[in-house]
């Protein structure tokens, strides 16, 4: 990877922490973004404590550590990431918003900066058409969280070129990753079969099936899972579960899709999960306590 040395990240949330995260420990520079500067430093001391928990646990070694955090720089302005040699978009699940961040971006890219979207769901063909270089355009799906996950998912859209390709391929393994080539429809793999799963399991709540604790019980000691549906949605967000459903709803069109109406209520609720502190789960005490 000796061609690329600098990698921006747009968008300082878990992902986009996570991702910063495992580029400067594998040596590349790092620019961090995102729309308010409280944010990044927000991100910068979560990447902190997630690095010394790696080093507490003999991950990492302390001078690597200290290097790997000087490699990391706040980007207020997406004039600072432009100048990167690959820039790794992570905002929001919307569509709309990502579409935007690469259009305000194009002004500032060199010409041969190449970009990538860490979309879980969402065309990279439709993200790609928004900017000026489709051909230098991929999905790299990263898996939450990302300092611990092995995968990346590795998605061309249809004028992605081999170049690129085989440049993602390479620069997600220089992380430590593994990949996974998918196709470009909806969700790709994981999600296209993970998230109607949790999906599902939310039908088996709102039809009365099971409690929430027997749901993710049955799934944990029936299943070998090491996290219950429920519980897992609650780690991933409601809001990007029932994202990510409307995607597969939408772009392919089968009711089995439709995401369930309990979803929607607790989403309007603000119950989003572990975030919001409650979701399927009360986080606010000593316990997690089911809320339903």
């Amino acid at each position: 990877m000796a061609e690329v040395k600098t990698v921006g990240v747009i968008g300082a949330g878990a992902m986009g922490s996570g991702i910063a995260h495992v580029c400067a420990l594998a040596g590349y520079e790092v620019f961090l973004n995102d729309v308010a500067r409280d944010r990044i430093d927000a991100s910068l001391q979560l990447i902190d404590k997630n690095m010394q928990r790696q080093v507490s646990r003999g991950l990492v070694d302390e001078i690597d550590k200290r290097e790997a955090f000087a490699r990391l720089t706040p980007a207020e302005n997406l004039a600072d990431i432009g100048k990167a040699d690959f820039v790794i978009e992570a905002a929001t699940e919307n569509e709309a918003v990502k579409k935007e961040i690469f259009k305000a971006l194009h002004p500032h890219l060199t010409d041969h900066t190449m970009l990538a979207s860490n979309t879980s769901s969402i065309s990279i063909t439709r993200l790609a058409s928004s900017t000026d270089r489709p051909e230098r355009f991929i999905g790299l799906h990263f898996m939450n969280p990302v300092p611990v996950m092995k995968l990346v998912e590795v998605i061309r859209g249809i004028a992605t070129d081999a170049t690129t390709y085989e440049f993602a391929v390479g620069f997600a393994k220089s992380l430590g990753k593994i990949t996974a080539n998918a196709e470009d429809f909806p969700a790709f793999i994981v999600n296209r079969i993970l998230v109607p799963m949790i999906n599902e399991a939310i039908y088996t709540l709102y039809e009365g099936v099971g409690t929430v604790d027997a749901i993710d019980t049955g799934m944990k000691l029936g299943a070998n899972h090491p996290m219950g549906p429920l519980e897992l949605g609650d780690f991933i967000g409601l809001d990007i579960i029932l994202s990510i459903m409307n995607v597969l709803y939408d772009g392919l069109a089968d009711s089995k899709y439709r995401p369930c109406p309990l979803l929607v209520k607790y989403v309007e609720a603000g119950w989003l999960g572990r975030k919001a502190d409650r979701g399927f789960y009360d986080y606010r005490g000593e316990r997690p306590v089911p809320t339903r």
